[in-house]
C-alpha cells in the first residue's frame, strides 16, 4: 500500500497521505514520498492546483514517534531530497482538507497551505512544548495569529475546527462528506484566473507572511541548549512506555534566570 496517494482532476492535484492505522503520522518513508510528490507536481505543466488530504480519522499525527525513538531522530530523518512545500519553492497554490486530527508535525503542514478547508470536528493541537524543550516555534506562521492565541497554541492547547474557523486560520468549515467536494470547488475556482496572476498573487501573499527571523533561530537554538535535557529524554521515555512523564525542570535549577535573549546572543 502506498503511504501517499494521488488524484488527477484534470488540472487539479488530490495528495493523500495513507497510513491510517498510524493516523497518518509521518514516517521516513512518507517524508521522502512527499518530497517527491511535491517535485513532481511542481514540474508537472498539466497540474496547476493541489488539494492535500489525510486517509482514515486523521489529517496527519505529526512526527511518527515509534519511529523516531527506534532511530533515535528526534523531530524525525528527513528526505534526503528537497520538499519544495516544505521550503516554500512550490509556486502553485495548495489547498488543505482537514479531516480528524492535524497535530505537531501535521499542523505544521497545514500552515504551510494557502488556503485550508477542514470537517467539523477536526482538532488542531502544537505538541511540541509537551515532548520538546522549545513549544510552537517552528510554526512561525502562527504570528499571523492575535498574541494570546498563537501563545495558547505554543503551549500546547488544542483547537477545534470551529473555533479555527471563528479566529481566520480556516476558510471553510464543512461537514465531512462535503470536504473534498468544498476543496475542489475552491480548486476550479483557481483554475479560472490568468494563470501568471494566479502564480503571482500566490507568491507575492506568501511574501507577506511573517515568519522565524535569522536572531529568532539563533535564539531557538540557544534555548535548546539551556537546561533541562533530562525533560527531553524523560518525555520520549514516557511516550514509549506509555506513562504519564515525571518532570524535573532544569538540570541546574539556577537557569531558570538566565534564559538568553536576543541582544545578548552573538550573530
Amino acid at each position: 500500500m502506498a503511504v501517499v496517494e494521488t488524484e488527477r482532476h484534470g488540472q487539479i492535484l488530490v495528495v493523500r497521505m495513507n497510513r491510517p492505522e498510524r493516523l497518518n503520522a509521518l514516517s521516513h518513508e512518507m517524508r521522502t514520498r512527499l518530497a517527491e510528490t511535491w517535485t513532481e507536481f511542481r514540474r508537472d505543466n498539466e497540474l496547476e492546483v493541489a488539494i492535500f488530504t489525510g486517509a482514515g480519522r486523521a489529517f496527519c499525527a505529526g512526527e511518527d514517534m515509534k519511529e523516531s525513538l527506534q532511530h533515535g531522530a528526534p523531530g524525525g530523518r528527513r528526505p534526503a531530497i528537497e520538499d519544495p512545500f516544505m521550503s516554500g519553492a512550490l509556486e502553485k497554490p495548495v489547498i488543505a482538507a482537514v479531516n480528524g486530527y492535524a497535530m505537531g508535525g501535521g499542523f505544521m503542514l497545514v500552515e504551510r497551505t494557502d488556503l485550508r478547508v477542514a470537517a467539523r470536528g477536526a482538532v488542531f493541537e502544537v505538541s511540541e512544548a509537551k515532548r520538546w524543550l522549545l513549544g510552537g516555534f517552528n510554526h512561525g506562521h502562527i504570528a499571523n495569529l492575535p498574541y494570546p492565541i498563537a501563545m495558547e497554541m505554543a503551549l500546547g492547547f488544542r483547537f477545534t475546527a470551529e473555533r479555527f474557523y471563528e479566529i481566520g486560520f480556516l476558510n471553510r468549515l464543512v461537514d465531512a462528506d462535503q470536504l473534498i467536494p468544498s476543496a475542489l470547488a475552491m480548486a476550479e475556482h483557481l483554475l479560472t484566473l490568468p494563470p501568471a496572476s494566479r502564480v503571482n498573487t500566490v507568491h507575492t501573499m506568501r511574501q507577506m507572511r511573517p515568519s522565524p527571523s535569522a536572531d529568532q533561530h539563533r535564539l531557538a537554538a540557544a534555548l535548546k541548549e539551556h537546561g533541562a535535557k533530562s525533560d527531553l529524554i524523560e518525555s520520549r521515555a514516557a511516550f514509549a512506555e506509555k506513562r504519564r512523564p515525571r518532570f524535573k525542570g532544569w538540570d541546574d535549577p539556577e537557569d531558570r534566570y538566565r534564559l538568553p535573549s536576543l541582544d545578548k546572543i552573538e550573530g
